[in-house]
């Protein structure tokens, strides 16, 4: 049954089940008349925690710009790589085999995330054909898991970085504050590094592998160790949002990394620029 709430309506439909287990997706869509551009926006919590009504604030920025938004739920955890991207990709072909149902439009698909969730929104963004990722059939096999665009708010574009500046994060005396429980998470749904390595954006570029760039943008906090640091592993001297930026447009993508001020990322400092970065590339 739909709700209203804030300008749109909501919809809980379950798009997958694993066994007993449902997955939930939260479809939010403007009180106008569809069929609606869609973004499929993926929640955070360093894979292993969250779902999808974390997306709420963003969806409804989004609804008010006239874009249907669908958060949906997905393996995480302990069910380890790459089951979050096996129910991302199919959550994108599962969209465009029901768009006309939903009165969304299968030809205005984007993707979106935030930290972890941003992660997995570039990856399946970059991997749509990924025959790992597609495992799972949807009706005849006639849509694909592509999509227009991409944007992503402080992403965890590179796991294996990631992993190890928070490693030499807690081993500082005192440990970082930032650092919490990111190793411990890392552990529970990468298990290795060779994982953290083989679903690395960053990493997929650097390797030159043969991927899909649909336009992008990046929206981040500063300052924020978390997501915007220096890899010394890298070589070079660019902190990674732009290290990915630049390994992107050489490869002949096109991004937009935009800064804010940290303390206000969860408001429409972030939200905003996104809401216009999808209403132009899915007009």
């Amino acid at each position: 049954m739909a709700t209203k709430v804030h300008g749109c309506t909501t919809d809980d439909i379950e798009y997958l089940r694993h066994g007993d287990r449902p997955m939930i997706l939260r479809l939010y869509r403007p009180a106008s008349a569809g069929p609606f551009p869609c973004v499929i926006d993926l929640h955070g919590g360093a894979w292993n925690n969250g779902n999808r009504t974390e997306c709420h604030d963003r969806a409804v920025v989004f609804a008010e710009a006239g874009l249907a938004t669908a958060a949906p739920d997905f393996r995480q955890a302990a069910d380890a790589y790459p089951t979050s991207s096996v129910d991302v990709n199919y959550s994108v072909r599962w969209l465009k085999a029901h768009a006309k149902d939903l009165s969304i439009d299968p030809d205005r698909i984007a993707l979106s995330g935030q930290s972890s969730g941003g992660h997995l929104a570039m990856l399946a963004a970059m991997r749509p054909d990924d025959s790992r990722y597609g495992s799972i059939p949807v009706g005849d096999g006639s849509v694909d898991a592509r999509v227009v665009c991409v944007g992503v708010s402080w992403p965890v574009i590179n796991p294996l970085s990631r992993y190890r500046n928070a490693l030499r994060g807690a081993a500082e005396n005192p440990p970082e504050k930032w650092v919490g429980d990111i190793p411990s998470c890392h552990d529970i749904y990468w298990k290795t590094e060779n994982a953290m390595a083989e679903g690395n954006p960053v990493l997929i570029l650097e390797r030159g592998e043969k991927v899909e760039l649909p336009p992008a943008m990046w929206v981040n906090g500063q300052p924020d160790p978390t997501h915007d640091y220096l890899d010394p592993d890298s070589g070079g001297d660019l902190r990674e949002p732009e290290r990915f930026a630049k390994l992107y447009r050489e490869a002949g993508g096109e991004i937009e990394v935009v800064y804010i001020e940290e303390k206000t990322r969860l408001t429409r400092t972030s939200f905003d620029p996104l809401a216009a970065f999808f209403r132009k590339h899915l007009a």
